[in-house]
């Protein structure tokens, strides 16, 4: 075309359709012809196709909850990839004879991909279902290789949920065991630790310190009790030295005529001591008593036991004292008499005697006493040390025992865990085992196509239509557009720069 910026009307339009018209012919009329022969002698094929339906588990999910959480799909890309195995296809193929034709010429691989290309798979699991086609030649085959497929799906998707559950349930299982181990290690270390530190745990805290106190108490009891009996002790020792250095002044000042053996070595009798000069050692004594238990009164309480011991020995002493004075007072006229018998002057010191060894007795008594309150005093003490020792270890123990407590806590609440999980999955795993939990139901089943799937005739005769129209139109529009010869004055005059001063119209040959 020379003049491109020239304006056309429709008259221009029809002039250069009738002048390229067999440009339009042409590829029309070829592209129509190839898609109506391949369309009429193409091989028919038969498309089947089936609905499923995925259906949620029977349980309610707040009794049973399911193991398998994955999305559907997910869960359906995986089952399809299983199926799409080349196992599973060629099982099929082998079941159906499937591409007997083309195995003559393909291989097994090729023939595997075909099926995969015939085969479709339309997920819809937002909407709760899936469909599985397949297309063939044969119509009855092509319907039962599509329920065989739907079967596959179905199975393979109770084989894969149980697998799931039950390999839940055997990884949990493993998990709970060596969990279960490590507690009953964890709790024999605890139970060694107590056992080990039995008395120095925390809450032996407040234990150790109420008998430490007591302790403390028995020990300013028995300080107490230990000074008491030294006390005494002084007592007695200053009064049998008392009584002694009396028994050594009467004895060197006789009143009475005596026989040889009575200056031996022990106590004078009752009447040798002269009653003018001094009094009675037991009246001395029981003066110095008396004094005692006044001193005493003003510290103790009269429940005190060197208050009732010194009130014990004033009411002994008393009931001597008379009991002297009446032998004294019988023994009286025979020391009087010139001819006293050895027995006699043997029976007044029976007088004297029986109280300066009970009081020796008193005093070795009181010894002991001393001894064992020393005793007692030193086992108090020690265990005082004990439960002291025990006391400053407990904070320690307590930072050992926290530590194990805690990581003992912390796999106790992970085994319960554990157990609870496991627990839930062996319910899964027979909620899958009866197939209780969600599956895939056929709600369409494939039926035998009717009529071929390809090729579509109609579809085929009117895309090819359009085809050789737009492909006719564009070779004319081309060829046009590659013209360089004059078509009317306006193209000379661009053309050439002349003004067109007369224009001679075609003459048409009219019919002899």
């Amino acid at each position: 075309m020379i003049n491109t910026g020239k304006s056309f009307n429709i008259h221009d339009y029809l002039e250069i359709f009738l002048r390229r018209i067999w440009y339009v012919i042409i590829p029309f009329a070829f592209v129509v012809s190839a898609a109506a022969i391949y369309s009429f002698t193409a091989p028919q094929k038969y498309r089947a196709t089936t609905l499923i339906l995925v259906t949620p588990q029977k349980v309610p999910a707040d009794y049973v909850r399911p193991t398998i959480t994955s999305r559907i799909e997910d869960r359906l890309q995986s089952i399809g990839q299983e199926i799409m195995s080349r196992t599973r296809l060629e099982q099929v193929i082998s079941e159906f004879k499937l591409y007997q034709a083309e195995a003559k010429s393909l291989a097994l691989e090729e023939i595997i991909e075909l099926m995969r290309k015939d085969t479709t798979v339309q997920i819809r699991g937002r909407e709760g279902y899936f469909t599985i086609s397949y297309t063939g030649k044969d119509p009855r085959t092509v319907t039962m290789v599509t329920n065989k497929l739907a079967s596959l799906f179905i199975e393979e998707n109770l084989k894969l949920r149980e697998q799931q559950a039950q390999g839940t349930t055997e990884f949990l299982t493993i998990e709970l065991n060596a969990t279960k181990a490590k507690l009953e290690e964890q709790e024999k270390l605890v139970t060694q630790f107590k056992k080990q530190f039995m008395y120095e745990l925390p809450d032996q805290r407040d234990v150790n310190l109420n008998i430490l106190g007591k302790l403390q108490q028995q020990l300013q009891t028995l300080n107490d009790a230990l000074k008491s009996a030294q006390d005494r002790k002084l007592i007695i020792q200053k009064q049998l030295t008392e009584m002694r250095n009396m028994a050594a002044m009467l004895t060197e000042q006789p009143a009475g005529p005596t026989t040889q053996d009575d200056s031996a070595g022990s106590f004078p009798s009752p009447s040798a001591f002269p009653k003018p000069k001094m009094g009675n050692p037991d009246e001395l004594r029981l003066e110095k008593l008396k004094s005692l238990l006044s001193e005493l009164m003003t510290k103790y309480k009269e429940k005190h036991p060197d208050v009732l011991t010194t009130k014990k020995q004033i009411a002994d002493l008393e009931k001597k004292i008379e009991k002297d004075r009446a032998v004294m007072k019988e023994a009286e006229p025979e020391v009087a008499s010139p001819g006293v018998p050895k027995e006699k002057g043997e029976k007044k010191e029976a007088g004297v005697d029986p109280f300066y060894r009970e009081m020796e007795g008193q005093l070795a008594a009181t010894d002991l006493e001393i001894k064992r309150l020393k005793d007692e005093e030193a086992r108090t003490k020690a265990k005082m040390g004990e439960y002291q020792t025990r006391v400053e270890n407990i904070p320690v123990r307590e930072l050992a025992m926290t530590n194990l407590t805690r990581d003992y806590q912390n796999t106790n609440e992970t085994y319960h865990s554990l157990l609870r999980k496991n627990q839930e999955a062996q319910q899964a795993e027979n909620l899958e085992r009866r197939q209780k939990g969600e599956q895939f139901k056929v709600i369409d089943p494939a039926r035998i196509p009717e009529k071929p799937f390809s090729p579509n005739i109609p579809r085929n005769l009117l895309f090819s239509a359009l085809l050789g129209m737009g492909l006719g139109f564009g070779m004319a529009f081309f060829r046009e557009q590659m013209d360089r010869s004059f078509k009317d004055a306006e193209d000379l005059e661009t053309t050439l720069g002349f003004k067109v001063l007369a224009n001679i119209p075609k003459v048409e040959k009219k019919a002899a």
